[in-house]
């Protein structure tokens, strides 16, 4: 069984940084992409960053530039490096696995910008 338990979440002040990891364990394939979405309140959950085991990665606009996504295919693990935070970086950050054509996801952890 796949699971995924994420960390790092936390209160922040404007213009700080917080790293998110997330350490998946159980049987899974080499080959997969994991990444990080969020969601704030009202809203709809949207992918932050994801990066293929081959080290290939994809960053919303809004964080280009402010956040780094890493991985240890090793570890299994894989980690959200976020700069310069803002206010509106503030949602539930949660961590996903897509492999063999399914989405596994953690259970979330809160990223609260605020001074």
């Amino acid at each position: 069984q796949v699971q995924l338990v994420e960390s790092g979440g936390g209160l922040v002040q404007p213009g700080g940084s917080l790293r998110l990891s997330c350490a998946a364990s159980g049987s899974i394939a080499s080959i997969n992409t994991m990444g990080w979405y969020r969601q704030a309140p009202g809203k709809q959950r949207e992918l932050v960053a994801r990066i293929t085991n081959g080290g290939t990665t994809n960053y919303a606009d809004s964080v280009k530039g402010r956040f780094t996504i890493s991985r240890d295919n090793a570890k299994k693990t894989v980690n959200l490096q976020m700069n310069s935070l803002k206010p509106e970086d503030t949602a539930v950050y949660y961590c996903n696995l897509y492999v063999w054509g399914k989405n596994y996801w953690g259970q979330g952890t809160q990223v609260t910008v605020s001074s």
